[in-house]
């Protein structure tokens, strides 16, 4: 019998009742972990079909990825696994890329811009300079129709993208100026983000299965390999700097931060993370890079900086129509008149907090959630990384599902319910018929951040709660 004066008997009984939950024998989990894999496979392939013929929709697609995805996280987590697993898991990965590489993009048209600013390059002028459309590059028009027809904002836009997506640009049309190579490059930089986290994983005493949640992420897998996002490349960057600064490479830190910033400009705010008191060749190296990537492409003077300041005005940032948060606040009685610059003031003070927290915990051995990981360098900083970009989402709140992929590899290092909410919500609300602009998008956000608080709740009670530590167990 145990008793309550038996603290060490007391210790052993949540071990034993997970031993008893998890009676199924590695090839088990192997063998449904194939068959759920098979199924995401097709449900990918079904993604492509609907494109040019209705089945069951984009969101029948979305949702029954996500029930998927799920179930396989939940066999992760709770199963044994051998040596064939992690195997099974990179098979299916690749599977289902390949099942939507090859396939027209049909979500988005941002990739033909990119093929369009390397197909610029190559004629030795500078992709800031022109908007697609001026007659100056009529004569790239012709050998490159199928590319122009399909750029969008072509006859107002400047490019958008930092110099060093510019130079990933001219390096991938220089092989081929195609939609196809290119989304090939974008699902190949997936393999060093896995390398990073897989890497990562080991050395804070995870298993590497754990990478699941990253290579079989349906939204990761749409927007990559079924749209080509650059965001594939930013990612991977971010990861490999994650990976540096976890090994205390201040120069190697510093410029890969700085590639994945000069590739999409959100990961500077990952910057106050990863600095470590002291250490100034981290920031040094950043600064060297941003100033030697824009006097690349200076030329063109102020231009360098594209269509960025039209963005944010079309976007509405300016006048705070994209901020979900802002817009429900107005609707409470009393703030009615609540000003962008008011919520943007919020928005600072937010950051401030988080940029204390890193100040006083970058240094530290582990923190929250990785206090449990075996760690033989410093974790630390992964957190409050983690917590200013979860930030920048939430009080930015993006319109497109591509934006908050750069989440997946901090989520696959740190997994959490309501993150994963806020990804498979967000997934899911996506490809449903709320995600139109107007009333709409913001009953979907409604529902969205309705489900993460809700799911912030259930995990503040998990933690105190002996399920939570029976099915998720902290080195799985």
């Amino acid at each position: 019998m145990i008793t309550a004066t038996n603290p060490a008997r007391n210790s052993s009984v949540v071990p034993s009742i997970r031993s008893h939950w998890s009676v199924a024998r590695a090839w088990q989990t192997n063998a449904v972990l194939l068959l759920i894999g098979v199924a995401l496979f097709f449900l990918t392939r079904q993604l492509i079909s609907e494109y040019d013929h209705y089945t069951i929709g984009f969101s029948g697609v979305s949702g029954w990825s996500c029930i998927l995805y799920l179930s396989a996280a939940f066999l992760i987590f709770t199963q044994p696994v051998d040596r064939f697993t992690f195997p099974i898991i990179l098979a299916v990965a690749i599977a289902c890329r390949l099942a939507a590489l090859f396939a027209e993009p049909y979500l988005s048209s941002d990739i033909y811009r990119y093929v369009w600013d390397g197909i610029v390059q190559h004629a030795h002028i500078s992709p800031y300079r022109y908007v697609p459309g001026d007659p100056a590059l009529a004569f790239l028009r012709a050998p490159h129709q199928g590319i122009f027809d399909n750029i969008n904002r072509r006859d107002y836009a400047h490019t958008i993208y930092p110099p060093a997506a510019q130079a990933l640009f001219y390096l991938i049309t220089w092989i081929s100026p195609t939609v196809t190579f290119m989304k090939a490059v974008m699902v190949l930089l997936e393999g060093v983000t896995m390398y990073a986290l897989v890497t990562l994983l080991h050395h804070l005493g995870v298993r590497r299965e754990r990478t699941l949640l990253y290579a079989w992420c349906p939204l990761v897998i749409w927007e990559i390999a079924g749209s080509g996002h650059l965001d594939s490349a930013a990612m991977a960057f971010i990861a490999l700097a994650l990976l540096a600064r976890y090994r205390k490479q201040s120069i190697l830190t510093g410029l890969f931060l700085c590639i994945a910033i000069l590739l999409k400009f959100y990961p500077l705010v990952l910057l106050p993370a990863l600095y470590r008191r002291g250490d100034f060749k981290m920031p040094a190296a950043v600064a060297a890079v941003i100033a030697l990537g824009y006097a690349a492409y200076s030329s063109v003077g102020v231009l360098v900086f594209g269509f960025l300041g039209g963005y944010v005005q079309e976007e509405g940032m300016a006048t705070g129509t994209r901020y979900f948060i802002l817009e429900l606040a107005q609707k409470i009685p009393g703030l009615h008149d609540l000003s962008t610059r008011t919520y943007l003031v919020f928005c600072a003070a937010v950051f401030a907090a988080i940029l204390w927290w890193c100040w006083r915990i970058a240094g530290q051995q582990g923190t929250g959630d990785l206090k449990h990981l075996r760690s033989d360098g410093d974790a630390a900083f992964l957190a409050p990384a983690f917590a200013l970009a979860a930030a920048l989402m939430f009080l930015f709140s993006p319109h497109y599902a591509w934006y908050i992929l750069w989440l997946v590899p901090f989520f696959t290092l740190m997994p959490n319910l309501p993150i994963l909410t806020y990804l498979l919500g967000f997934f899911y609300l996506y490809t449903t018929a709320l995600a139109e602009p107007g009333p709409k998008i913001f009953l979907a956000n409604e529902i969205l951040y309705a489900g993460v608080l809700a799911a912030a709740i259930i995990q503040i009670f998990l933690r105190r709660w002996p399920i939570h530590r029976l099915l998720f167990c902290p080195t799985c």
